[in-house]
């Protein structure tokens, strides 16, 4: 089971992790959700019905990294510059944007949260190690979260297409880039194996 998600009876999964890849793990956790931000604490926070009209933004965030966690949803490479075509996408955009991404920011973070607090219930064994058991829902969860942290860390390096990620092989150990990129393929083993046991 060593680093890598295994299925576990009755659905779920586990891994066993060694301190540091703990440490690691709730690290890039808690980074995330201060990428993301903290949640609404008007009084929306307390209606469900003022939430579900409660706006968002219109506008896309101008940090390269939160812009790939919340893209727009109209336009790309296909759509000509300055043209009808592109000004009726950033409309289109912003108007999905507007409705949605208070409700997209409010499940990554719960997702970041599930991450951060399945492994602070972890018992470490004597060793500092421990095997981390999740739930299915747990499961979906951790995806989400390690999914949004590879296209954090991706942006960060510069990685636009999958082809970008066969140079991070060849970097040398003295890249500043190194740990960064060990962490983003590390991320990428770990939900590889977890789809798996997501897999019927």
């Amino acid at each position: 089971m060593t680093g890598h998600f295994e299925p576990i009876s009755g659905g779920g999964a586990a891994i066993a992790l060694d301190e540091v890849e703990l440490s690691i793990l709730r690290s890039l956790a808690v980074q995330l959700l201060e990428l993301i931000g903290p949640g609404d604490s008007g009084p929306e926070a307390e209606d469900p019905l003022a939430r579900l009209f409660a706006e968002g933004p219109s506008e896309p965030p101008a940090d390269p990294a939160l812009a790939r966690l919340f893209p727009d949803a109209y336009g790309g490479p296909d759509v000509k510059p300055d043209s009808a075509e592109e000004d009726e996408a950033r409309e289109r955009s912003a108007e999905f944007r507007r409705f949605t991404e208070n409700d997209l920011r409010t499940r990554k973070r719960e997702d970041a949260l599930a991450v951060v607090r399945s492994l602070d219930s972890v018992t470490a064994a004597g060793d500092g190690g421990a095997v981390l058991k999740l739930r299915p829902e747990e499961s979906r969860q951790w995806l989400g979260a390690l999914n949004d942290l590879r296209l954090a860390i991706g942006t960060r390096l510069e990685i636009a297409a999958d082809d970008d990620s066969e140079m991070l092989f060849r970097l040398p150990d003295d890249d500043p880039r190194k740990p960064m990129v060990m962490a983003y393929l590390w991320l990428g083993g770990l939900q590889e194996t977890l789809v798996e046991t997501l897999m019927p």
